[in-house]
């Protein structure tokens, strides 16, 4: 099982701002069992910038584009039944996925 967000940062998703790109994200994230950790080397950035987004964090443009891009599959994958991942390899695999087909197409 991937490691699971803390409660303390769930509860603070939950007062947070939704409008907010990397607030979505994490939802997202939580909702999908996706560590942050592989979230990062899906988004080409650190955890730090990843946990950073996670709290309402800026978040410059050329990222801006691959995190909705990124929330809006995961949302989606949830939505299908894909995810949440049920433990880390998939986890790990799912992302990886996303990050081979997503940026190399370009989209």
């Amino acid at each position: 099982m991937p490691r699971t967000y803390s409660q303390q940062f769930i509860a603070g998703l939950d007062e947070a701002n939704p409008n907010r790109a990397g607030i979505a994200l994490a939802h997202a994230c939580v909702a999908g069992n996706l560590p942050a950790k592989y979230v990062a080397f899906a988004l080409e950035v650190t955890r730090m910038t990843v946990y950073s987004w996670f709290r309402g964090g800026h978040i410059r443009h050329k990222n801006l584009l691959k995190v909705e891009a990124i929330t809006d599959l995961i949302e989606s994958d949830t939505a299908k039944g894909i995810l949440p991942a049920k433990n880390t390899a998939q986890a790990k695999a799912y992302l990886e996925d996303i990050a081979s087909v997503v940026w190399s197409t370009g989209e």
